[in-house]
């Protein structure tokens, strides 16, 4: 059984960066990033295999997020650059029992329980 905590998140202005942390326990596949803001629905953020090669990332993030992972730690990563209002949300590590990616939260068995980042104007 994986478990996953996240880290990292607060309170930045508008162009700020932030680095989300997640640690798991067990082996993982592949890990990624959800965020869900207030009254919308789970929206994915960024997916990353074990290998760390060829991650993938939502539409709106457009060069702004990188995501990667430390497998000796097992930990994964998500650096937020540039960051927006719009950008506030819960985010949440999630993953999967397979190594491959998927941006459908459907797709993921292992669920932090989310920190909270708020992007200020």
């Amino acid at each position: 059984q994986v478990q996953l905590v996240e880290s990292g998140g607060g309170l930045v202005q508008t162009g700020d960066s932030l680095k989300l942390s997640c640690a798991a326990t067990g082996y993982t596949y592949a890990l990624g990033w959800f965020r869900q803001a207030p009254g919308k629905e789970r929206e994915f953020v960024a997916v990353v295999i074990r290998s760390g090669l060829s991650p993938a990332y939502g539409k709106f993030v457009q060069g702004r997020f990188t995501i990667s992972r430390d497998n000796a730690k097992n930990m994964v990563y998500l650096q937020m650059n540039s960051l927006k209002p719009e950008d506030t949300a819960v985010y949440y590590c999630a993953g999967r029992d397979a190594d491959t990616v998927s941006t459908s939260s459907r797709a993921y068995n292992y669920w932090g329980k989310g920190t909270q980042v708020t992007v200020s104007s």
